[in-house]
Protein backbone atom coordinates (compact mmCIF):
# COMPACT_ATOMS: atom_id res chain seq x y z
CA UNK A 1 0.00 0.00 0.00
CA UNK A 2 1.49 3.47 -1.13
CA UNK A 3 2.35 5.42 1.55
CA UNK A 4 0.29 9.29 2.39
CA UNK A 5 3.00 11.39 2.99
CA UNK A 6 6.85 10.30 2.90
CA UNK A 7 9.69 12.24 4.51
CA UNK A 8 13.09 12.23 2.51
CA UNK A 9 16.30 13.09 3.78
CA UNK A 10 14.73 16.09 6.05
CA UNK A 11 16.61 18.27 8.09
CA UNK A 12 15.15 20.65 10.60
CA UNK A 13 16.20 23.25 13.05
CA UNK A 14 14.91 25.83 15.66
CA UNK A 15 13.97 29.01 14.71
CA UNK A 16 17.11 30.34 15.79
CA UNK A 17 19.06 27.80 13.44
CA UNK A 18 19.85 25.25 16.15
CA UNK A 19 20.05 22.04 13.99
CA UNK A 20 17.55 19.56 15.41
CA UNK A 21 17.55 15.94 13.50
CA UNK A 22 19.57 15.30 10.07
CA UNK A 23 18.88 13.54 7.40
CA UNK A 24 15.31 11.85 8.31
CA UNK A 25 13.68 9.15 6.02
CA UNK A 26 10.16 8.06 7.06
CA UNK A 27 6.92 6.91 5.47
CA UNK A 28 3.36 7.26 6.66
CA UNK A 29 0.38 5.31 5.56
CA UNK A 30 -2.57 3.78 7.24
CA UNK A 31 -1.88 2.33 10.78
CA UNK A 32 -0.99 4.40 13.63
CA UNK A 33 2.45 6.20 14.38
CA UNK A 34 3.51 7.96 18.12
CA UNK A 35 6.40 10.08 18.10
CA UNK A 36 8.78 10.14 21.39
CA UNK A 37 11.35 11.96 22.29
CA UNK A 38 13.12 14.27 24.76
CA UNK A 39 11.57 18.10 24.85
CA UNK A 40 13.16 20.31 22.44
CA UNK A 41 14.38 17.52 20.05
CA UNK A 42 11.88 18.57 17.32
CA UNK A 43 8.67 16.81 17.65
CA UNK A 44 6.31 19.59 17.45
CA UNK A 45 8.49 20.70 14.43
CA UNK A 46 8.03 17.73 12.66
CA UNK A 47 4.57 17.74 12.59
CA UNK A 48 4.02 21.24 11.28
CA UNK A 49 6.64 19.94 8.85
CA UNK A 50 4.12 17.27 7.78
CA UNK A 51 1.36 19.77 8.02
CA UNK A 52 3.01 22.05 5.27
CA UNK A 53 2.93 24.55 8.52
CA UNK A 54 6.65 25.13 7.89
CA UNK A 55 9.55 23.76 5.55
CA UNK A 56 12.20 21.46 6.29
CA UNK A 57 16.17 22.56 5.59
CA UNK A 58 16.73 20.20 3.36
CA UNK A 59 15.33 17.22 2.30
CA UNK A 60 11.87 16.74 0.98
CA UNK A 61 8.42 15.91 1.44
CA UNK A 62 5.63 13.82 -0.69
CA UNK A 63 1.93 14.25 0.21
CA UNK A 64 -0.60 12.45 -1.35
CA UNK A 65 -3.55 12.73 0.80
CA UNK A 66 -5.79 14.84 2.77
CA UNK A 67 -4.57 16.43 6.27
CA UNK A 68 -6.00 16.99 9.39
CA UNK A 69 -4.14 18.67 12.39
CA UNK A 70 -6.02 18.26 15.99
CA UNK A 71 -6.71 21.68 17.01
CA UNK A 72 -7.98 22.30 20.82
CA UNK A 73 -7.37 26.01 20.83
CA UNK A 74 -9.54 28.47 19.25
CA UNK A 75 -8.40 32.26 17.70
CA UNK A 76 -11.32 33.53 18.75
CA UNK A 77 -13.25 31.76 21.08
CA UNK A 78 -16.46 34.14 20.83
CA UNK A 79 -17.41 32.33 17.56
CA UNK A 80 -20.04 29.96 17.70
CA UNK A 81 -19.84 26.19 18.01
CA UNK A 82 -21.15 26.32 14.07
CA UNK A 83 -18.46 28.39 13.31
CA UNK A 84 -15.67 26.81 14.85
CA UNK A 85 -16.73 23.79 13.32
CA UNK A 86 -16.34 25.28 9.90
CA UNK A 87 -20.00 24.65 8.85
CA UNK A 88 -21.63 27.74 9.72
CA UNK A 89 -21.99 28.88 6.52
CA UNK A 90 -22.63 25.76 5.18
CA UNK A 91 -25.69 25.61 7.27
CA UNK A 92 -26.65 28.81 6.63
CA UNK A 93 -27.69 27.47 2.67
CA UNK A 94 -29.22 24.95 3.82
CA UNK A 95 -31.77 26.79 5.97
CA UNK A 96 -32.12 29.62 3.69
CA UNK A 97 -32.83 26.32 0.94
CA UNK A 98 -35.57 25.03 3.23
CA UNK A 99 -37.50 28.43 4.13
CA UNK A 100 -37.20 28.92 0.14
CA UNK A 101 -35.42 32.12 0.49
CA UNK A 102 -32.30 29.83 -1.07
CA UNK A 103 -30.94 31.28 -5.02
CA UNK A 104 -29.38 29.35 -7.47
CA UNK A 105 -26.13 29.01 -6.67
CA UNK A 106 -27.00 27.90 -3.10
CA UNK A 107 -28.99 25.12 -4.97
CA UNK A 108 -25.90 24.26 -6.90
CA UNK A 109 -23.23 24.75 -3.58
CA UNK A 110 -25.19 23.20 -1.04
CA UNK A 111 -24.23 19.77 0.58
CA UNK A 112 -27.14 17.63 1.27
CA UNK A 113 -25.37 15.60 2.84
CA UNK A 114 -23.70 18.25 5.47
CA UNK A 115 -26.18 18.19 7.81
CA UNK A 116 -26.37 14.44 8.66
CA UNK A 117 -22.54 14.47 8.61
CA UNK A 118 -22.42 17.40 11.62
CA UNK A 119 -25.24 15.56 13.87
CA UNK A 120 -23.31 11.99 13.58
CA UNK A 121 -20.17 13.73 14.31
CA UNK A 122 -21.87 15.34 17.28
CA UNK A 123 -23.71 12.23 18.67
CA UNK A 124 -20.27 10.10 18.60
CA UNK A 125 -18.92 12.82 20.91
CA UNK A 126 -22.00 12.94 23.06
CA UNK A 127 -23.51 16.22 22.05
CA UNK A 128 -26.42 17.14 20.11
CA UNK A 129 -27.11 19.95 17.19
CA UNK A 130 -28.38 22.54 20.08
CA UNK A 131 -24.79 22.87 21.07
CA UNK A 132 -24.27 24.51 17.78
CA UNK A 133 -25.11 27.66 18.61
CA UNK A 134 -23.62 28.04 21.64
CA UNK A 135 -20.62 30.67 21.65
CA UNK A 136 -17.35 28.36 22.29
CA UNK A 137 -16.39 30.46 25.40
CA UNK A 138 -19.39 29.27 27.21
CA UNK A 139 -18.22 25.47 26.91
CA UNK A 140 -16.42 23.78 29.84
CA UNK A 141 -13.10 22.55 28.92
CA UNK A 142 -14.11 18.95 28.08
CA UNK A 143 -16.87 20.42 25.62
CA UNK A 144 -13.98 22.31 24.02
CA UNK A 145 -12.09 19.38 23.55
CA UNK A 146 -15.23 17.18 21.55
CA UNK A 147 -15.97 20.17 19.75
CA UNK A 148 -12.03 20.01 18.15
CA UNK A 149 -12.48 16.31 18.07
CA UNK A 150 -15.57 16.76 15.68
CA UNK A 151 -14.17 19.36 13.91
CA UNK A 152 -11.34 16.67 12.54
CA UNK A 153 -13.63 13.79 11.80
CA UNK A 154 -16.10 16.57 9.84
CA UNK A 155 -12.54 16.68 7.50
CA UNK A 156 -12.72 13.07 6.61
CA UNK A 157 -9.20 13.63 6.25
CA UNK A 158 -6.58 10.14 5.34
CA UNK A 159 -3.94 11.43 7.98
CA UNK A 160 -4.42 13.03 10.77
CA UNK A 161 -1.74 15.08 13.55
CA UNK A 162 -1.91 15.41 16.82
CA UNK A 163 0.31 17.01 18.94
CA UNK A 164 0.60 16.01 22.87
CA UNK A 165 -3.16 15.85 22.25
CA UNK A 166 -4.33 14.76 25.88
CA UNK A 167 -2.34 17.47 27.72
CA UNK A 168 -4.38 19.28 30.91
CA UNK A 169 -7.49 16.88 30.03
CA UNK A 170 -9.21 14.98 32.32
CA UNK A 171 -9.67 11.34 32.20
CA UNK A 172 -12.90 11.90 29.94
CA UNK A 173 -11.20 13.57 27.81
CA UNK A 174 -7.76 11.48 27.45
CA UNK A 175 -10.33 8.56 26.53
CA UNK A 176 -12.30 10.51 23.88
CA UNK A 177 -8.78 11.18 22.23
CA UNK A 178 -8.57 7.37 22.59
CA UNK A 179 -11.27 6.90 20.85
CA UNK A 180 -10.84 8.75 18.19
CA UNK A 181 -6.72 7.73 16.94
CA UNK A 182 -8.71 3.93 17.70
CA UNK A 183 -11.70 4.53 15.48
CA UNK A 184 -9.79 7.22 12.43
CA UNK A 185 -10.09 4.89 9.50
CA UNK A 186 -6.82 6.45 7.59
CA UNK A 187 -3.55 7.10 9.38
CA UNK A 188 -2.66 8.71 12.69
CA UNK A 189 0.55 10.19 14.15
CA UNK A 190 0.40 11.24 17.21
CA UNK A 191 3.47 13.43 19.30
CA UNK A 192 2.79 12.86 23.27
CA UNK A 193 4.35 11.43 26.54
CA UNK A 194 0.53 9.90 27.32
CA UNK A 195 1.88 6.22 27.60
CA UNK A 196 -2.07 4.60 27.07
CA UNK A 197 -2.28 6.71 24.68
CA UNK A 198 1.07 5.61 22.75
CA UNK A 199 0.38 1.76 23.88
CA UNK A 200 -2.27 1.97 21.14
CA UNK A 201 0.22 2.63 18.70
CA UNK A 202 1.15 0.16 15.61
CA UNK A 203 4.83 1.47 15.72
CA UNK A 204 6.98 4.65 18.11
CA UNK A 205 9.63 6.81 16.61
CA UNK A 206 12.29 8.09 17.68
CA UNK A 207 13.72 11.25 17.52
CA UNK A 208 17.46 12.24 18.66
CA UNK A 209 19.85 14.16 17.94
CA UNK A 210 21.44 10.78 16.41
CA UNK A 211 18.34 10.64 14.16
CA UNK A 212 14.73 8.62 14.08
CA UNK A 213 14.83 5.23 14.85
CA UNK A 214 11.44 3.11 14.47
CA UNK A 215 9.85 0.36 16.60
CA UNK A 216 7.11 -1.46 15.89
CA UNK A 217 4.66 -1.83 18.06
CA UNK A 218 3.07 0.32 21.24
CA UNK A 219 4.73 1.98 24.21
CA UNK A 220 5.52 -1.56 26.09
CA UNK A 221 7.13 -2.95 22.67
CA UNK A 222 9.28 0.52 22.67
CA UNK A 223 10.39 0.00 26.14
CA UNK A 224 11.58 -3.38 26.01
CA UNK A 225 13.52 -2.78 22.93
CA UNK A 226 14.83 0.85 24.29
CA UNK A 227 16.15 -1.04 27.58
CA UNK A 228 18.11 -3.78 25.41
CA UNK A 229 19.46 -0.71 23.17
CA UNK A 230 20.62 1.05 26.56
CA UNK A 231 22.21 -2.44 27.60
CA UNK A 232 23.77 -2.32 23.92
CA UNK A 233 25.12 0.94 24.18
CA UNK A 234 26.58 0.85 27.84
CA UNK A 235 28.46 -2.47 26.59
CA UNK A 236 29.69 -0.88 23.65
CA UNK A 237 30.93 1.71 25.87
CA UNK A 238 32.97 -0.10 27.93
CA UNK A 239 34.07 -2.30 25.19
CA UNK A 240 35.48 1.12 23.71
CA UNK A 241 36.89 2.06 26.82
CA UNK A 242 38.89 -1.50 26.92
CA UNK A 243 39.69 -0.81 23.78
CA UNK A 244 41.27 2.69 24.80
CA UNK A 245 43.17 1.48 27.77
CA UNK A 246 44.60 -1.57 25.57
CA UNK A 247 45.86 1.05 22.80
CA UNK A 248 47.36 2.94 25.49
CA UNK A 249 49.16 0.18 27.67
CA UNK A 250 50.45 -1.40 24.47
CA UNK A 251 51.29 2.15 23.14
CA UNK A 252 53.20 2.90 26.14
CA UNK A 253 55.32 -0.41 25.94
CA UNK A 254 56.12 0.01 22.56
CA UNK A 255 57.87 3.39 23.47
CA UNK A 256 59.89 1.64 26.75
CA UNK A 257 61.08 -0.94 24.43
CA UNK A 258 61.87 2.05 22.37
CA UNK A 259 63.76 3.95 25.10
CA UNK A 260 65.78 0.35 26.04
CA UNK A 261 66.84 0.11 22.37
CA UNK A 262 67.74 3.83 22.03
CA UNK A 263 70.12 3.78 25.52
CA UNK A 264 71.68 0.53 23.94
CA UNK A 265 72.23 2.07 20.64
CA UNK A 266 73.94 5.30 22.16
CA UNK A 267 76.16 3.36 24.49
CA UNK A 268 77.37 1.03 21.22
CA UNK A 269 77.78 3.96 19.89
CA UNK A 270 79.75 5.99 22.25
CA UNK A 271 82.39 2.61 22.27
CA UNK A 272 83.23 3.45 18.90
CA UNK A 273 83.81 -0.09 17.53
CA UNK A 274 81.79 0.58 14.41
CA UNK A 275 82.25 3.16 11.73
CA UNK A 276 80.57 6.70 12.45
CA UNK A 277 79.19 6.13 8.71
CA UNK A 278 77.38 2.74 10.10
CA UNK A 279 76.40 4.49 13.21
CA UNK A 280 74.68 7.48 11.31
CA UNK A 281 72.85 4.80 9.17
CA UNK A 282 71.76 3.07 12.15
CA UNK A 283 70.59 6.36 13.90
CA UNK A 284 68.76 7.74 10.60
CA UNK A 285 66.66 4.48 10.36
CA UNK A 286 65.81 4.16 13.77
CA UNK A 287 64.49 7.91 13.39
CA UNK A 288 62.64 7.18 10.29
CA UNK A 289 61.06 4.09 12.07
CA UNK A 290 60.66 6.25 15.23
CA UNK A 291 58.24 8.65 12.91
CA UNK A 292 56.07 5.93 11.40
CA UNK A 293 55.85 4.48 15.00
CA UNK A 294 54.51 8.08 16.43
CA UNK A 295 51.95 8.33 13.58
CA UNK A 296 50.70 4.78 13.94
CA UNK A 297 50.59 5.39 17.77
CA UNK A 298 48.77 8.77 16.82
CA UNK A 299 46.28 7.34 14.72
CA UNK A 300 45.34 4.13 16.91
CA UNK A 301 44.67 6.92 19.75
CA UNK A 302 42.80 9.10 17.50
CA UNK A 303 40.46 6.00 16.79
CA UNK A 304 40.15 4.49 19.82
CA UNK A 305 39.46 8.10 21.45
CA UNK A 306 36.59 8.72 18.42
CA UNK A 307 35.18 4.95 19.25
CA UNK A 308 35.08 6.20 22.90
CA UNK A 309 33.09 9.48 22.18
CA UNK A 310 30.59 7.70 19.92
CA UNK A 311 29.63 5.20 22.21
CA UNK A 312 29.36 8.16 25.37
CA UNK A 313 27.26 10.48 23.44
CA UNK A 314 24.83 7.73 22.42
CA UNK A 315 24.64 6.07 26.16
CA UNK A 316 23.77 9.56 26.91
CA UNK A 317 21.06 10.19 24.43
CA UNK A 318 19.60 6.91 25.51
CA UNK A 319 20.05 7.65 29.51
CA UNK A 320 17.90 9.54 31.05
CA UNK A 321 19.28 11.60 33.81
CA UNK A 322 18.98 10.28 37.71
CA UNK A 323 17.75 12.78 40.83
CA UNK A 324 18.76 11.84 44.19
CA UNK A 325 16.15 13.37 46.65
CA UNK A 326 17.41 14.06 49.60
CA UNK A 327 15.65 12.17 52.83
CA UNK A 328 12.74 13.89 55.11
CA UNK A 329 13.34 11.24 57.54
CA UNK A 330 9.96 11.73 58.35
CA UNK A 331 7.99 9.59 61.57
CA UNK A 332 5.83 7.40 60.72
CA UNK A 333 2.91 8.58 62.65
CA UNK A 334 3.42 12.27 62.54
CA UNK A 335 0.36 14.10 60.85
CA UNK A 336 0.98 16.51 58.15
CA UNK A 337 -2.67 17.74 57.10
CA UNK A 338 -6.00 17.92 58.55
CA UNK A 339 -8.85 19.43 56.25
CA UNK A 340 -12.24 18.99 58.52
CA UNK A 341 -15.66 19.81 56.87
CA UNK A 342 -13.88 22.40 53.86
CA UNK A 343 -16.13 23.61 51.65
CA UNK A 344 -15.26 26.56 48.81
CA UNK A 345 -17.08 29.00 47.22
CA UNK A 346 -16.30 31.38 44.59
CA UNK A 347 -19.01 33.83 42.92
CA UNK A 348 -21.72 32.59 44.90
CA UNK A 349 -21.31 29.00 43.47
CA UNK A 350 -19.98 26.06 45.53
CA UNK A 351 -16.52 24.49 43.84
CA UNK A 352 -15.51 21.91 46.77
CA UNK A 353 -16.76 20.52 49.53
CA UNK A 354 -17.50 19.57 51.95
CA UNK A 355 -14.28 17.81 52.60
CA UNK A 356 -12.57 16.40 55.29
CA UNK A 357 -9.40 13.97 55.40
CA UNK A 358 -5.76 13.49 57.00
CA UNK A 359 -2.53 12.66 55.95
CA UNK A 360 -0.10 10.85 58.34
CA UNK A 361 3.46 9.71 57.61
CA UNK A 362 4.88 8.60 54.26
CA UNK A 363 1.34 8.42 52.45
CA UNK A 364 0.73 9.03 49.25
CA UNK A 365 -2.62 10.35 48.54
CA UNK A 366 -4.11 10.94 45.05
CA UNK A 367 -6.97 13.83 44.66
CA UNK A 368 -8.59 12.66 41.92
CA UNK A 369 -11.96 14.16 39.47
CA UNK A 370 -13.12 16.17 36.47
CA UNK A 371 -11.37 18.88 35.47
CA UNK A 372 -12.67 21.62 37.67
CA UNK A 373 -13.39 19.66 40.80
CA UNK A 374 -11.33 21.72 42.32
CA UNK A 375 -7.65 19.27 42.76
CA UNK A 376 -6.23 22.37 42.45
CA UNK A 377 -8.11 24.20 45.58
CA UNK A 378 -7.46 21.58 47.47
CA UNK A 379 -3.49 22.51 46.98
CA UNK A 380 -3.97 25.44 47.57
CA UNK A 381 -5.84 25.38 50.59
CA UNK A 382 -3.29 22.93 52.19
CA UNK A 383 -0.29 25.78 50.89
CA UNK A 384 -2.57 28.37 52.81
CA UNK A 385 -2.99 30.54 49.21
CA UNK A 386 -6.53 30.45 50.00
CA UNK A 387 -9.30 30.01 52.79
CA UNK A 388 -11.80 27.60 53.19
CA UNK A 389 -15.56 29.25 52.94
CA UNK A 390 -16.44 26.95 55.63
CA UNK A 391 -14.68 24.22 57.69
CA UNK A 392 -10.79 24.10 58.70
CA UNK A 393 -7.53 23.44 57.53
CA UNK A 394 -4.26 22.21 59.83
CA UNK A 395 -1.08 21.71 58.35
CA UNK A 396 2.68 21.64 59.52
CA UNK A 397 3.56 24.72 58.45
CA UNK A 398 6.66 24.71 57.30
CA UNK A 399 8.07 22.23 55.52
CA UNK A 400 5.38 21.48 53.01
CA UNK A 401 6.99 21.80 49.32
CA UNK A 402 5.00 22.60 45.88
CA UNK A 403 5.65 21.19 42.21
CA UNK A 404 3.30 22.34 39.79
CA UNK A 405 2.75 21.34 35.88
CA UNK A 406 4.67 24.91 35.32
CA UNK A 407 7.48 24.98 37.59
CA UNK A 408 6.02 28.52 39.00
CA UNK A 409 8.48 28.57 42.01
CA UNK A 410 11.15 29.55 38.89
CA UNK A 411 11.91 33.31 37.76
CA UNK A 412 12.06 32.59 34.22
CA UNK A 413 15.16 35.21 34.16
CA UNK A 414 17.07 34.19 36.99
CA UNK A 415 19.61 31.02 36.74
CA UNK A 416 19.32 27.92 38.42
CA UNK A 417 21.92 29.04 41.27
CA UNK A 418 20.58 32.38 41.89
CA UNK A 419 17.32 30.56 42.03
CA UNK A 420 18.23 28.47 44.65
CA UNK A 421 19.42 31.00 46.31
CA UNK A 422 16.82 33.00 46.41
CA UNK A 423 14.17 29.87 47.53
CA UNK A 424 16.93 29.08 50.84
CA UNK A 425 18.44 32.60 51.60
CA UNK A 426 21.60 32.17 53.85
CA UNK A 427 23.06 29.35 52.00
CA UNK A 428 26.44 30.02 50.82
CA UNK A 429 27.14 29.11 46.71
CA UNK A 430 29.30 26.16 47.56
CA UNK A 431 26.18 24.52 48.86
CA UNK A 432 23.72 25.61 46.72
CA UNK A 433 26.27 23.80 43.76
CA UNK A 434 26.51 20.87 45.95
CA UNK A 435 23.00 20.65 46.14
CA UNK A 436 22.19 21.42 42.38
CA UNK A 437 24.44 18.55 41.34
CA UNK A 438 22.74 15.98 43.03
CA UNK A 439 20.24 16.90 40.35
CA UNK A 440 22.50 16.96 37.26
CA UNK A 441 23.52 20.94 37.34
CA UNK A 442 27.25 20.81 37.52
CA UNK A 443 29.14 23.72 37.01
CA UNK A 444 28.41 25.71 34.03
CA UNK A 445 25.14 23.88 33.88
CA UNK A 446 23.50 25.62 37.20
CA UNK A 447 24.23 29.04 35.60
CA UNK A 448 21.53 28.40 32.73
CA UNK A 449 18.68 30.82 32.56
CA UNK A 450 15.63 29.30 33.37
CA UNK A 451 13.86 30.42 30.80
CA UNK A 452 16.43 28.57 28.46
CA UNK A 453 15.37 25.32 29.75
CA UNK A 454 13.22 22.49 28.87
CA UNK A 455 10.47 21.02 30.36
CA UNK A 456 12.24 17.96 32.02
CA UNK A 457 15.48 20.38 32.58
CA UNK A 458 12.58 22.61 34.25
CA UNK A 459 11.11 20.00 36.57
CA UNK A 460 14.86 18.85 37.98
CA UNK A 461 15.29 22.38 38.64
CA UNK A 462 11.96 23.20 40.30
CA UNK A 463 12.14 19.66 42.37
CA UNK A 464 15.74 20.71 43.14
CA UNK A 465 14.87 24.15 44.61
CA UNK A 466 11.42 22.54 46.26
CA UNK A 467 14.01 19.70 47.96
CA UNK A 468 16.88 21.58 48.98
CA UNK A 469 17.23 23.46 52.16
CA UNK A 470 18.62 22.58 55.24
CA UNK A 471 15.70 20.76 56.05
CA UNK A 472 13.96 19.07 53.40
CA UNK A 473 10.22 19.06 52.77
CA UNK A 474 8.38 16.30 54.79
CA UNK A 475 5.18 16.62 52.19
CA UNK A 476 5.32 16.96 48.45
CA UNK A 477 2.47 18.84 46.78
CA UNK A 478 2.70 17.52 43.02
CA UNK A 479 -0.17 19.23 40.65
CA UNK A 480 -0.16 17.85 37.45
CA UNK A 481 3.90 17.45 37.17
CA UNK A 482 3.94 15.37 33.98
CA UNK A 483 1.71 17.69 31.39
CA UNK A 484 4.65 19.05 29.97
CA UNK A 485 7.77 16.51 29.79
CA UNK A 486 8.79 13.87 28.00
CA UNK A 487 8.83 10.27 28.45
CA UNK A 488 12.36 10.14 29.46
CA UNK A 489 11.76 12.93 31.78
CA UNK A 490 8.51 11.12 33.65
CA UNK A 491 10.21 8.17 34.16
CA UNK A 492 13.17 9.66 35.96
CA UNK A 493 10.67 11.84 38.03
CA UNK A 494 9.05 8.40 39.02
CA UNK A 495 12.34 6.87 39.46
CA UNK A 496 13.04 9.86 42.08
CA UNK A 497 9.76 9.75 43.61
CA UNK A 498 9.99 6.24 44.71
CA UNK A 499 12.70 6.36 46.99
CA UNK A 500 11.23 9.92 48.50
CA UNK A 501 10.81 8.98 52.01
CA UNK A 502 8.29 11.96 52.85
CA UNK A 503 4.55 12.28 52.03
CA UNK A 504 3.35 13.06 48.33
CA UNK A 505 -0.45 14.45 47.62
CA UNK A 506 -0.91 14.44 43.99
CA UNK A 507 -3.52 15.90 41.38
CA UNK A 508 -2.88 14.07 38.18
CA UNK A 509 -4.64 12.32 35.22
CA UNK A 510 -1.67 10.26 33.97
CA UNK A 511 -2.96 6.98 34.86
CA UNK A 512 0.58 5.29 34.47
CA UNK A 513 2.34 7.73 36.76
CA UNK A 514 -0.16 7.56 39.53
CA UNK A 515 0.44 3.69 39.37
CA UNK A 516 4.37 3.47 39.58
CA UNK A 517 3.77 6.43 42.59
CA UNK A 518 2.44 3.53 44.24
CA UNK A 519 -0.76 5.66 45.67
CA UNK A 520 -1.99 4.41 48.65
CA UNK A 521 -5.38 6.47 48.56
CA UNK A 522 -7.46 8.21 46.05
CA UNK A 523 -9.63 11.35 47.31
CA UNK A 524 -12.70 11.69 44.61
CA UNK A 525 -13.75 15.18 44.72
Amino acid sequence: MSAFLTLDSISFSTPDDKPLVDNVTLAFGRGRTGIVGRNGCGKTTLLNIMAGFAEPRSGSIMRSCTIAVLDQTWADPSISVAAGLGVADELARLERLARGDGCVSDAADADWTLEARVDAALHDIGLDPTVLARRIDTLSGGERTRIAIARATLTAAELLLLDEPTNNLDAEGRSLIGKLVAGWRGGVVVASHDRALLEEMDRIVTLSPIGAETFGGGWSAYIAARDAARAHAAAELERADREARNVGRAIQQQRERKARRDKAGRAWRAKGIESTMFLDAEKGRAERSAGRDRDLSDRLLEDAAAAQDAARRRVEVLTPLSMVLPPSRLPADRRLVAIDGVTLDRDGRRILGPLSFEVRGPERVALAGRNGAGKTSVIDLIRGVVSPSEGTVWTIGRGIALLDQHVGLLKREESILANYRRLHPGISEQDARAALARFAFRNHAAEQSAVTLSGGERLRAGLACAMGGITPPQLLLLDEPTNHLDADAIEALEAALGSYDGAIIVASHDAAFLDAMKVHRVIRL
